[in-house]
């Protein structure tokens, strides 16, 4: 713990160039998720395609393609953008599953009875589909934002600056409590995006807590019916 409280300015420093990595990539496989994911939903017959190809982005090797993404994107070798760029790949490769799953457990009674009433496709979408689909689309990302906060730190072996520079000094020195720092760090990163996510769906999604108090009582009501009897 000395060693932390001597460095404090530096571990912080890293922490929020680990945190400023972390968040593009989470909101832009979230955005890009989502066409896929409503396309993969509507047509069922490029649902298997889509999925398949979008699915082998996330079996490609973290390192080689942050390695090759100057290379794609004609940027520098320690551009952090090569991060942003790569981790978003990681996050659509992810997303878009739950995107499509996310969108096709909303009712059909339901789309039909909005269709009904005038709703046009683009309306329907917005207002009715995207926010049913919410819970599923927060369970997806809150799995995005844990994968990507941790795989920041492979960005370091490229020299980009992250959390992840811990673990190649303290690897380098042999020197643990700099690795143990590292890991802890990320880990409260990931655990506060987390929070962050829960409490977001809190607010833009007060039905769900609606439902959970209606599911309770209704138990409750159950239980009471039961012990009567």
């Amino acid at each position: 713990m000395s060693w932390l409280w001597s460095n404090f300015g530096l571990v912080w420093d890293l922490t929020v160039a680990h945190v400023a990595l972390s968040i593009p990539p989470i909101i832009i496989g979230f955005v890009l998720a989502l066409p896929f994911g409503w396309v993969a939903n509507r047509y069922h017959a490029s649902r298997g395609t889509v999925l398949t190809v979008v699915g082998i982005l996330y079996a490609i090797p973290s390192l080689p393609l942050f390695s090759a993404m100057p290379a794609l994107i004609g940027t520098q070798i320690l551009d952090p953008i090569n991060v942003v760029v790569a981790l978003s790949i990681y996050a659509l490769a992810l997303m878009v599953r739950t995107a499509a799953d996310a969108l096709g457990s909303v009712s059909g009674d339901v789309l039909q009875s909005a269709t009904a009433v005038g709703f046009s496709t683009w309306k329907r979408f917005w207002t009715v589909e995207l926010p049913l689909a919410g819970p599923v689309l927060l369970a997806g990302i809150r799995v995005v934002s844990v994968s990507t906060v941790s795989l920041v730190s492979i960005g370091s072996l490229l020299g980009v600056t992250s959390l992840g520079n811990l673990f190649t000094d303290g690897l380098n020195r042999s020197f643990n409590d700099e690795i143990v720092i590292g890991i802890v760090a990320i880990m409260i990163i990931a655990l506060v995006f987390d929070t962050i996510l829960v409490l977001l769906g809190r607010v833009l999604m007060p039905w769900t807590r609606v439902d959970k108090r209606s599911k309770r009582a209704g138990r409750r009501a159950a239980l009471t019916a039961v012990s009567d009897v």
